[in-house]
Protein backbone atom coordinates (compact mmCIF):
# COMPACT_ATOMS: atom_id res chain seq x y z
CA UNK A 1 0.00 0.00 0.00
CA UNK A 2 1.90 2.95 -1.27
CA UNK A 3 -0.17 6.02 -0.42
CA UNK A 4 -2.37 5.04 2.54
CA UNK A 5 -2.14 3.56 6.00
CA UNK A 6 -5.10 1.55 7.25
CA UNK A 7 -6.30 1.05 10.83
CA UNK A 8 -8.85 -1.60 11.76
CA UNK A 9 -11.51 -0.44 14.20
CA UNK A 10 -12.43 -3.54 16.22
CA UNK A 11 -15.54 -4.14 14.10
CA UNK A 12 -14.95 -6.30 11.05
CA UNK A 13 -14.87 -4.29 7.84
CA UNK A 14 -14.65 -0.78 9.33
CA UNK A 15 -11.39 0.97 8.54
CA UNK A 16 -9.84 4.36 9.24
CA UNK A 17 -7.60 5.36 6.35
CA UNK A 18 -4.88 7.98 6.51
CA UNK A 19 -3.47 9.08 3.14
CA UNK A 20 0.16 10.02 2.64
CA UNK A 21 0.32 13.81 2.42
CA UNK A 22 3.12 15.33 0.35
CA UNK A 23 3.64 18.95 1.32
CA UNK A 24 6.01 21.75 0.51
CA UNK A 25 6.00 25.55 0.44
CA UNK A 26 3.24 25.52 -2.21
CA UNK A 27 0.79 23.45 -0.13
CA UNK A 28 0.16 19.72 -0.29
CA UNK A 29 -0.92 16.83 -2.52
CA UNK A 30 -2.53 13.53 -1.56
CA UNK A 31 -4.32 10.67 -3.26
CA UNK A 32 -7.77 10.28 -1.76
CA UNK A 33 -8.61 7.14 -3.70
CA UNK A 34 -6.46 4.66 -5.60
CA UNK A 35 -8.15 1.38 -6.51
CA UNK A 36 -4.93 -0.62 -6.18
CA UNK A 37 -4.12 0.66 -2.67
CA UNK A 38 -7.70 0.14 -1.52
CA UNK A 39 -7.89 -3.39 -2.89
CA UNK A 40 -4.63 -4.25 -1.13
CA UNK A 41 -6.32 -2.98 2.07
CA UNK A 42 -9.27 -5.35 1.46
CA UNK A 43 -11.68 -2.67 0.22
CA UNK A 44 -13.04 -4.05 -3.03
CA UNK A 45 -16.20 -1.94 -3.38
CA UNK A 46 -16.88 -0.25 -6.68
CA UNK A 47 -18.03 3.28 -5.94
CA UNK A 48 -20.82 4.56 -8.19
CA UNK A 49 -21.90 7.88 -6.63
CA UNK A 50 -20.15 10.79 -4.92
CA UNK A 51 -22.00 13.11 -2.52
CA UNK A 52 -21.04 16.28 -0.68
CA UNK A 53 -22.86 18.15 2.06
CA UNK A 54 -22.30 21.34 4.01
CA UNK A 55 -23.50 21.68 7.60
CA UNK A 56 -23.06 24.10 10.49
CA UNK A 57 -21.93 23.43 14.07
CA UNK A 58 -24.26 21.15 16.01
CA UNK A 59 -25.90 19.50 12.99
CA UNK A 60 -26.36 15.79 13.57
CA UNK A 61 -27.19 13.76 10.47
CA UNK A 62 -28.04 10.13 11.06
CA UNK A 63 -28.17 7.34 11.83
CA UNK A 64 -28.98 6.45 8.19
CA UNK A 65 -28.92 3.41 5.92
CA UNK A 66 -30.69 2.12 2.82
CA UNK A 67 -32.92 -0.88 3.48
CA UNK A 68 -33.06 -2.84 0.18
CA UNK A 69 -30.04 -1.26 -1.51
CA UNK A 70 -27.35 -0.95 1.18
CA UNK A 71 -24.40 1.32 0.50
CA UNK A 72 -20.75 0.96 1.34
CA UNK A 73 -19.26 4.41 1.97
CA UNK A 74 -15.87 6.06 1.99
CA UNK A 75 -16.26 9.34 3.89
CA UNK A 76 -14.01 12.30 4.61
CA UNK A 77 -14.17 15.95 5.63
CA UNK A 78 -12.77 18.59 3.31
CA UNK A 79 -13.55 21.59 5.55
CA UNK A 80 -13.99 21.65 9.33
CA UNK A 81 -14.41 18.67 11.67
CA UNK A 82 -17.05 16.03 12.43
CA UNK A 83 -17.45 13.04 14.71
CA UNK A 84 -18.41 10.20 12.38
CA UNK A 85 -20.17 7.05 13.62
CA UNK A 86 -21.06 3.65 12.16
CA UNK A 87 -23.32 1.05 13.84
CA UNK A 88 -23.11 -2.62 12.80
CA UNK A 89 -26.49 -3.90 11.52
CA UNK A 90 -25.26 -7.14 9.96
CA UNK A 91 -27.45 -9.91 11.38
CA UNK A 92 -24.69 -12.55 11.25
CA UNK A 93 -22.06 -10.29 12.83
CA UNK A 94 -20.50 -10.89 16.24
CA UNK A 95 -20.57 -7.10 16.69
CA UNK A 96 -24.25 -6.55 15.79
CA UNK A 97 -25.36 -3.32 17.49
CA UNK A 98 -21.82 -2.15 18.27
CA UNK A 99 -20.62 1.26 17.12
CA UNK A 100 -17.34 2.95 16.30
CA UNK A 101 -16.70 6.68 16.06
CA UNK A 102 -13.81 8.71 14.68
CA UNK A 103 -13.00 12.39 14.34
CA UNK A 104 -12.59 13.35 10.71
CA UNK A 105 -11.27 16.77 9.78
CA UNK A 106 -9.75 18.76 6.98
CA UNK A 107 -6.66 18.94 9.19
CA UNK A 108 -6.17 15.22 9.93
CA UNK A 109 -7.30 14.19 6.41
CA UNK A 110 -8.48 10.79 7.71
CA UNK A 111 -11.12 8.82 5.83
CA UNK A 112 -13.57 6.28 7.22
CA UNK A 113 -14.59 3.21 5.24
CA UNK A 114 -18.02 1.84 6.17
CA UNK A 115 -19.05 -1.35 4.37
CA UNK A 116 -22.62 -2.32 3.52
CA UNK A 117 -24.71 -3.29 6.52
CA UNK A 118 -24.06 -0.31 8.79
CA UNK A 119 -26.07 2.70 9.93
CA UNK A 120 -24.07 5.91 9.54
CA UNK A 121 -24.21 9.42 10.94
CA UNK A 122 -22.10 12.38 11.97
CA UNK A 123 -22.08 15.39 14.27
CA UNK A 124 -20.50 18.68 13.13
CA UNK A 125 -17.97 19.94 15.69
CA UNK A 126 -16.59 22.97 13.80
CA UNK A 127 -18.43 26.17 12.88
CA UNK A 128 -19.01 24.66 9.43
CA UNK A 129 -18.08 21.36 7.80
CA UNK A 130 -18.03 20.07 4.27
CA UNK A 131 -18.46 16.31 4.14
CA UNK A 132 -17.61 14.22 1.07
CA UNK A 133 -18.48 10.57 0.53
CA UNK A 134 -18.25 7.92 -2.11
CA UNK A 135 -21.07 5.33 -2.22
CA UNK A 136 -21.10 1.80 -3.63
CA UNK A 137 -24.83 1.95 -4.48
CA UNK A 138 -26.96 4.70 -5.96
CA UNK A 139 -29.35 6.53 -3.66
CA UNK A 140 -32.88 5.11 -3.92
CA UNK A 141 -35.62 7.52 -2.75
CA UNK A 142 -38.03 5.80 -0.39
CA UNK A 143 -35.47 3.18 0.68
CA UNK A 144 -34.34 5.17 3.73
CA UNK A 145 -33.89 3.56 7.11
CA UNK A 146 -32.46 4.84 10.33
CA UNK A 147 -31.79 4.39 14.02
CA UNK A 148 -32.32 6.77 16.92
CA UNK A 149 -29.07 8.70 17.41
CA UNK A 150 -29.45 8.73 21.21
CA UNK A 151 -30.77 5.21 21.79
CA UNK A 152 -29.57 4.14 25.29
CA UNK A 153 -29.13 0.57 24.05
CA UNK A 154 -26.61 1.66 21.39
CA UNK A 155 -25.04 4.12 23.87
CA UNK A 156 -23.22 6.17 21.22
CA UNK A 157 -20.98 8.57 23.09
CA UNK A 158 -21.15 11.81 21.12
CA UNK A 159 -18.43 14.39 21.89
CA UNK A 160 -19.26 16.58 24.86
CA UNK A 161 -18.27 19.87 23.29
CA UNK A 162 -21.69 20.02 21.59
CA UNK A 163 -24.36 20.24 24.27
CA UNK A 164 -27.91 18.87 23.79
CA UNK A 165 -29.24 22.42 23.46
CA UNK A 166 -26.90 23.01 20.48
CA UNK A 167 -28.02 19.95 18.49
CA UNK A 168 -29.61 20.74 15.16
CA UNK A 169 -31.52 17.64 14.06
CA UNK A 170 -34.36 17.41 11.55
CA UNK A 171 -37.58 15.79 12.77
CA UNK A 172 -37.04 12.72 10.58
CA UNK A 173 -33.73 11.99 12.34
CA UNK A 174 -35.31 12.53 15.77
CA UNK A 175 -38.01 9.94 15.02
CA UNK A 176 -36.04 6.90 13.85
CA UNK A 177 -36.74 3.71 15.86
CA UNK A 178 -34.54 2.36 18.63
CA UNK A 179 -32.20 -0.53 17.87
CA UNK A 180 -34.60 -2.97 19.61
CA UNK A 181 -37.54 -1.65 17.54
CA UNK A 182 -35.44 -1.99 14.38
CA UNK A 183 -34.60 -5.63 15.22
CA UNK A 184 -38.24 -6.42 16.09
CA UNK A 185 -39.33 -4.97 12.73
CA UNK A 186 -36.91 -7.26 10.90
CA UNK A 187 -38.66 -10.28 12.45
CA UNK A 188 -41.88 -9.55 10.52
Amino acid sequence: MGQISVEDCGIEGLKVITPAVHGDSRGYFMETYNIQDFREAGITETFVQDNQSSSVRGVLRGMHFQVKYPQGKLVRVIKGEVFDVAVDLREDSETLGKWFGVRLSAENKKMFYIPKGFAHGFLVLSEEAEFFYKCSELYHPGDDGGLCYNDPELNIIWPGEIGPEELNIVERDRSWPSFSEYLAGKQH
